[in-house]
């Protein structure tokens, strides 16, 4: 089937409800967000009232983030086959059910369950994207994609918040938070029935199911001893065993694609330089962000008159007064982002917002002795995550084709969520290597401060490697007129993003 079989009917014109279908997506975006940290500041409840190990609540997180890695490509293509909004509701409605499983067990294993019912959710950001291509007019279109992108990260922080001040009190019950989550699906769900319009444009075609299942098996392989590696050991047979089984996994994966009539993912689209560059940036900006939400919760809730440093502050305290700053930039800068788009191009808003990110950073390693400081460079970095989210979708959505939308977008979400599971997983262990000296007796080890200023420093060299992906692996390719040329595969970039000149 041909691009312009697969082109989007004409929009009506005057239609009505645009406002409405971009606030919705933005809050049923922010639901999902809101899954992959809701459980963060919890998890030490969760283990004392489950009665389980450290090692065996570590999975409440884990489960989630495999269950996205599986279900968000295999939704995102469905959705573009199929219709986008009969999958989001579907999808909701998984999340739902799982989100009411988890408020009501007390078992682990159900719990591990319902988690991985809540991962599916991470599907309705790119459908969301998809949808917004389809209805938004082009001249609204960057706009309302940094809206619904910049609401990922203040639902990241709402979470963090919500859980805290829901687990307050002397007797806390983390069922609270799962009902959270029950009662902002179930309005994100009444929006999308009553708001979303119905697709106007499906490829249709078979479901690759050997090519989703590869896919499945490589992303398990790799994000497993990426997220256990700490528990299980570096160097331990079966964290190295996955990982090569992850290798030899992409090689059936690529195999399997390039023999399939109607792959899952194109190969083409996936190598195709603007796609595979700003994948690369999505795993850099996912590893920098939850970097900085992992590092400063952990850093201002270190014991100063113990550890010499940090601020003593509260799990709440930490949510609210550090990281929640953070993330309300990120909503407001995101649609200075989207402007950012249209006037100077997806790529140098890319690079503007990675530079704020080497500043943010560089003011954390530096001097994070002092609340101001702290909640200072959270504000700058919160705005380089902005720009990162506005700028992605509009360099994916310019570099393919309409039904290939909700797939690409997909793999960029994957490619944040491994990022943000490396860097889990590699400052979780900086900090774990070097303890502070002379700890009193009966306190448990407390890493040293040296190992916040190096993983600082790391996650600001992430964002060193984001500005050189803009500047010099993203190039000029994406401009309207090369498009309107047929050198790039989106054939209705001279309808859809007109305005996306980079």
């Amino acid at each position: 089937m041909t691009d312009a079989q697969h082109a989007v009917a004409p929009r009506p014109a005057g239609k009505p409800g645009q406002t409405a279908v971009v606030l919705v997506l933005g809050l049923a975006a922010m639901v999902v967000s809101m899954m992959q940290t809701l459980v963060v500041p919890i998890l030490g409840i969760m283990q004392t009232d489950l009665g389980t190990s450290t090692a065996n609540i570590s999975w409440v997180t884990t489960a989630t983030l495999l269950s996205a890695a599986v279900f968000t490509p295999l939704l995102g293509r469905f959705g573009d086959q199929h219709g986008k909004k009969p999958t989001l509701v579907g999808v909701l409605l998984v999340m739902i059910a799982g989100s009411v499983l988890a408020a009501t067990t007390t078992s682990l294993t159900w719990l591990l369950v319902g988690r991985v019912m809540q991962g599916a959710a991470t599907a309705i950001f790119p459908l969301a994207l998809s949808v917004l291509r389809e209805e938004i007019k082009p001249e609204k279109l960057h706009g309302a994609m940094a809206l619904v992108s910049g609401t990922l990260a203040f639902g990241s922080g709402l979470a963090l918040v919500g859980a805290g001040l829901l687990t307050q009190g002397a007797d806390p019950d983390y069922h609270r938070v799962f009902w959270l989550a029950v009662g902002l699906a179930v309005v994100a769900l009444a929006g999308v029935l009553f708001a979303v319009p119905a697709s106007r444009a499906k490829s249709g075609g078979r479901t690759d199911w050997l090519g989703a299942l590869a896919l499945a098996a490589l992303l398990v392989l790799l994000l497993l001893p990426i997220s256990q590696g700490h528990e299980w050991g570096w160097t331990s047979g079966r964290t190295l065993g996955a990982f090569v089984g992850a290798v030899a996994m992409t090689a059936v994966w690529v195999f399997t694609e390039l023999r399939v009539g109607e792959p899952m993912v194109d190969m083409k689209m996936f190598a195709h330089r603007p796609v595979l560059f700003t994948n690369l940036a999505g795993l850099l900006l996912g590893f920098a962000m939850f970097s900085q939400f992992i590092g400063v919760s952990y850093l201002v809730q270190m014991p100063e008159k113990i550890t010499g440093y940090g601020f003593g502050a509260s799990v709440l305290g930490a949510s609210v007064v550090y990281l929640l700053p953070t993330t309300l930039v990120s909503l407001v800068g995101a649609q200075f982002g989207g402007l950012l788009v249209r006037r100077i191009g997806a790529r140098f808003t890319l690079a503007a917002g990675a530079c704020f990110g080497v500043i943010g950073f560089t003011w954390l390693t530096l001097a994070h002795d002092t609340t101001a400081s702290v909640i200072t460079a959270g504000m700058v970095i919160g705005l380089a995550i902005s720009f990162g989210y506005a700028s992605m979708p509009a360099l994916i959505v310019a570099g393919v084709p309409p039904h290939q939308t909700g797939i690409a977008n997909g793999i960029n979400s994957i490619s944040r969520s491994v990022g943000s599971a490396i860097a889990s997983a590699v400052i979780t262990s900086l900090l774990a290597s070097k303890s502070v000296a002379h700890l009193p007796a009966g306190v448990p080890p407390l890493p040293a401060e040296s190992q916040f200023t190096l993983s600082f420093a790391i996650a600001g060299a992430a964002f060193v490697a984001v500005v050189a992906v803009s500047l010099f692996g993203l190039t000029a390719a994406h401009s309207p007129r090369t498009q309107k040329a047929g050198k790039a595969p989106a054939a209705d970039a001279a309808d859809a993003l007109e305005t996306a000149s980079v």
